[in-house]
């Protein structure tokens, strides 16, 4: 399971954010864990990558889906 500093590196690298130098090595580790390829210099997600990432915001979605149902309850 992705810790949320690895997901929010996925969702940066999905959006073609930049990000620090002291992030590189983790990046590393999603590389070899086969989440994120290197091309050239740029970072691409793998299909795993991009999963991990759908999945993380469905996730949330459902969550806050939940919290709205939970606060529409309470309206009653």
């Amino acid at each position: 399971m992705l810790r949320d500093e690895q997901l929010s590196i996925l969702r940066d690298i999905s959006q073609s954010v930049a990000f620090a130098d002291d992030r590189h090595g983790k990046i590393g580790e999603l590389i070899a864990d086969g989440y994120v390829m290197k091309d050239g210099d740029l970072f691409e997600l793998t299909a795993k990558g991009v999963s991990a990432v759908e999945e993380h915001a469905a996730c949330l979605g459902d969550d806050d889906a939940e919290q709205a149902s939970a606060s529409s309850d309470r309206l009653i």
